[in-house]
């Protein structure tokens, strides 16, 4: 069950964090991944991790953001493969801070990758999958559903994403195109630990603790249990399913009084 073999899957932001595990998990069950990322050392330290384990995977670096540039990407991977048959927008920054001190500066930069990023990758790839089909999965967050402190733009770009994803699943239902999103709570990634060094030295530990007990559950998720719903929401087994938003946050949204 699961498997990916001769599937061709683009992995936006595969360099760290969510993008990365599913990167991995995707190679491990056969897909042919190509792992778009700004970040070159981390783009590329993936693919060499996924290769060493027999995995299928290619490094492109991508500003996502830049239309020409994702067009000019997927144009090559299908010269490369003639299919794209999965598509996940993982690629997504977050920011903190309220409607009066989010500069618009930072405004428009949230814009730009959390949305129109995925806008971009959408609009490159959707007319490859016409023919043949496809899925799309895009990643959107608790924030898109639930109020959280000081995440003005990141909570607007989200749901933005979920926005989105209902849209493309009602617009291509009929060219066998599915469309999902995922709401993971908090992940456990690199941006977590560097976002607490710098705005809690010293105090490393108790913000971890903190914030890991914001989920009912009593931790944060890993990024390969999230991955593990992509690759089910990707995978044939999930073939009846499109225009949903699947929360995986430890009891976050429901469970929180």
């Amino acid at each position: 069950m699961f498997r990916l073999d001769n599937k061709t899957a683009i992995v936006t932001g595969g360099g760290s964090g969510i993008g990365r595990a599913i990167a991995e998990v995707f190679a491990q069950q056969g897909a042919n991944v190509f792992v778009l990322d700004l970040n070159e050392e981390d783009g590329k330290n993936v693919v060499d991790e996924i290769v060493k384990g027999n995995g299928k995977a290619t490094f492109i670096k991508c500003n996502v953001s830049v239309q020409t540039e994702v067009d000019e990407i997927v144009n090559e991977i299908i010269k490369q493969t003639s299919s794209i048959h999965i598509l996940l927008n993982i690629a997504g920054i977050a920011h903190i801070g309220n409607a009066e001190n989010t500069s618009e500066n930072d405004f428009d930069r949230l814009i730009n990758v959390n949305v129109k990023g995925v806008y971009n990758c959408l609009h490159a790839v959707i007319p490859h999958m016409r023919n043949s089909g496809g899925v799309i999965l895009n990643m959107a967050s608790v924030a898109s559903t639930v109020g959280i402190p000081d995440r003005f733009a990141y909570s607007m770009t989200k749901g933005a994403v979920v926005g989105m994803t209902l849209s493309v699943a009602k617009d291509y239902i009929s060219q066998n195109i599915r469309c999902n999103c995922i709401s993971p709570g908090r992940v456990h990634t690199p941006f977590v630990d560097g976002f607490i060094t710098k705005n809690y030295p010293g105090k490393e530990k108790e913000m971890f603790e903190k914030l890991s007990k914001t989920q009912p559950i009593g931790r944060m998720a890993q990024p390969h249990e999230v991955a593990h719903l992509a690759l089910y929401l990707c995978s044939d087994e999930a073939a009846f399913i499109t225009g949903c938003d699947y929360p995986i946050d430890g009891g976050f949204i429901k469970l929180n009084n």
